[in-house]
């Protein structure tokens, strides 16, 4: 794969130096979905597959970028001095965003870059491409002009980008898993507090499997802000008896206790998943440590119903692709992952029925929907590295 990439490297930007090469994992979340803005728990792992940015440093102070998964794009060329968002540059925004959070605490650049992109996460389906492009481009910068950031610096600034740069509201679970992840474990976190711990991934007989909708969802341009600002209006309605600064902080007893302090029906609802989300994920990781996986894999399903019946971000294409994977022999657990409207489900599958599974499930939902879903047995690695 690296040689391969250097020699596209070389066929996009001409002979030269050896270039570097980084790398940037996607990420899955098992459970604790749209809890990480809310100052709750989430429990992602790093995947095998990623972003690759293959970058070498140039004479001028130009920064040209090319993407392999977006040739009809061309490549893109800016001054390293006047970095700014273009809606025409569409991906190149997301690097962009990274190296303007190094210019802005100071950093000059001292030469260009030719930079040639490659992600292997499937396109769209929520498994986070954009935190990895952030990432990569990150450890990127942080190499080539030979700064000190620790990982969990990149991982703040590659939020902050993607905040103020790109404009999405996302919290820090997607860059924390990709910055943070270690190989064959997930990463329980408090997004509140960014207090973490690693806890072993095994599942004994069984795999993990992404399936993918094919249902196409575009994170900026979905209903996740308006979710957010759901839990923001509950979370002020809950203020006016309790003390507290985030949602993460309640119990399901306590907010069915003051539950009737929020008047919308519709943010009472987005709360309750909230808080009991929350619940479910710090349970989940008791149960994995105590190898009760059929009990974690329970979770998962009631993490789904409640993304469907009271956070309402799944849709007929997730649902289906779900509720195909409950019905197949060898199913431990099953769940939509990411932001949802489309994009992708996680599920635990004993390794005996992974071929049956995949056969029937799409088959089921093809049905369903008439969209052909992909899936995809993935294996735990690490986060975000220079691959030397």
């Amino acid at each position: 794969m690296q040689n391969q990439l250097i020699n596209q490297f070389n066929e996009v930007f001409g002979e030269g130096s050896n270039p570097r090469i980084f790398f940037a994992p996607g990420r899955v979340n098992l459970i604790g979905e749209h809890t990480d803005y809310n100052g709750g728990h989430v429990f992602p792992c790093a995947l095998s597959v990623g972003t690759y940015a293959v970058a070498r440093i140039r004479e001028d102070r130009n920064l040209r970028f090319y993407s392999l998964n977006f040739k009809e794009l061309g490549m893109i060329e800016i001054d390293s001095k006047t970095v700014e968002y273009e809606k025409s540059h569409d991906w190149v925004n997301y690097p962009k965003g990274v190296i303007k959070e190094f210019l802005d605490r100071g950093l000059t650049i001292p030469s260009g870059l030719d930079i040639l992109y490659f992600g292997n996460i499937p396109n769209g389906a929520g498994l986070s491409s954009s935190a990895s492009i952030e990432l990569a481009t990150a450890v990127m910068m942080n190499e080539l002009f030979s700064l000190s950031y620790d990982m969990l610096e990149l991982v703040k600034m590659s939020q902050h980008a993607e905040n103020s740069f790109i404009g999405v509201s996302c919290g820090i679970m997607d860059q924390f898993a990709i910055g943070m992840g270690k190989m064959e474990s997930a990463v329980l976190l408090n997004c509140q507090t960014l207090d973490y711990q690693y806890s072993p991934l095994k599942l004994n007989d069984a795999s993990l499997i992404i399936a993918n909708t094919n249902k196409r969802r575009a994170l900026a341009d979905s209903k996740y802000n308006e979710r957010r600002s759901e839990c923001e209006r509950a979370l002020k309605d809950l203020q006016k008896e309790l003390e507290i600064t985030s949602l993460g902080e309640l119990s399901p007893e306590e907010f069915a206790k003051h539950a009737h302090l929020i008047s919308n029906k519709t943010d009472r609802k987005r709360a309750k998943h909230a808080v009991e989300e929350n619940h479910r994920t710090l349970q989940a990781v008791k149960e994995l440590g105590a190898g009760d996986i059929e009990a974690f894999g329970s979770l998962m399903n009631q993490s789904h119903i409640s993304l469907r019946d009271d956070y309402e971000v799944t849709g007929a294409e997730l649902d289906a692709l779900v509720e195909a994977a409950w019905d197949e022999e060898g199913t431990i657990g099953s769940r939509m992952t990411g932001a949802g409207f489309g994009g992708c489900t996680v599920s635990i599958v004993k390794n005996e029925f992974i071929d049956t599974f995949i056969e029937n499930a799409g088959k089921t939902y093809f049905e369903k929907t008439g969209l052909k879903a992909e899936f995809y047995v993935v294996a735990v690695g690490d986060g975000a590295r220079e691959l030397k």
